[in-house]
């Protein structure tokens, strides 16, 4: 098969998984313990459409070992170690609900990337040094989107809450309290490879100016400060509730600013690699 029927057919499962996610969340918490055959079947899709996403990336590296970091590729390579972190964290976590968002959004990358034509964008530098320097990049962004998508469902379940209107999807999350302390766990996660990744970055800079990363630098020192001051407030001050999500969305979006705004405007506006 090649990696566009690949990418088809995980297109498929992605949403053959978001779909079994979506007719379960008529199950709420406590319920959804007791029938973890639908559980097990939601991951299992995901697992399928994360194995078949994986090979239609086969063809980013060539046999010469030149590795395509074009913006979509890049993308798609993004939201595969998203679902895997997520896939792997609902062994142990009450995580699976984030599928309902992250199984559609993979499979419309997936779309994207087959869609659109792009130029190939070999990676300039290619070690394992700096092999090591993007994995540890592309995890702080997984964990730190992960996070991200989690303080949205926990400010959708403080207001249903509040108001008095929980039912589906809100039904079916765990309590406001465990739903927090989530949150913090894959933000303290994201913040340390994150400064990690800032680290090792360093060693590759020459120039920031001539390498076009000046934008993505200070933007992701900036999220890595939010992030820290966001951690800091929790254990000095017990900040959680509204002050948690606005700090993650806000550090998330500079982020995310940093790591892909940057990427498509040098790419797709100024055509620069």
């Amino acid at each position: 098969m090649t990696t566009s029927q690949f990418g088809i057919i995980a297109i498929i499962a992605y949403l053959a998984a978001g779909a079994a996610l979506v007719h379960s969340l008529n199950t709420d918490y406590i319920a959804s313990k007791n029938s973890s055959w639908q559980r097990l079947r939601v991951l299992g899709l995901g697992w399928l459409a994360a194995v078949l996403h994986a090979a239609s990336l086969t063809d980013m590296c060539d046999r010469a070992g030149t590795v395509n970091f074009s913006f979509l590729s890049v993308s798609s390579l993004a939201s595969l170690i998203i679902v895997a972190i997520l896939l792997l964290a609902a062994l142990t976590k009450p995580v699976d609900k984030l599928g309902v968002v992250i199984f559609p959004l993979n499979a419309a990358i997936i779309f994207l990337k087959l869609a659109v034509p792009e130029e190939a964008h070999a990676l300039k530098i290619h070690s394992w040094q700096m092999d090591l320097h993007i994995l540890v990049s592309m995890l702080a962004y997984s964990f730190l989107n992960i996070a991200a998508l989690q303080a949205l469902l926990l400010a959708l379940q403080d207001w249903h809450l509040r108001s008095h209107r929980a039912k589906g999807l809100i039904r079916s999350l765990p309590p406001l309290q465990t739903m927090e302390k989530l949150l913090f766990q894959l933000i303290a996660a994201g913040f340390v490879l994150l400064g990690l990744s800032l680290l090792s970055g360093f060693l590759f800079v020459e120039n920031l100016f001539a390498q076009h990363l000046v934008h993505k630098t200070v933007l992701s020192i900036f999220a890595w400060l939010v992030f820290g001051v966001l951690l800091l407030g929790r254990s000095r001050q017990g900040w959680r509730g509204q002050t948690a999500i606005r700090w993650t969305l806000g550090g998330f979006i500079s982020l995310m600013l940093g790591y892909f705004g940057s990427k498509m405007v040098l790419e797709w506006i100024l055509n620069r690699h």
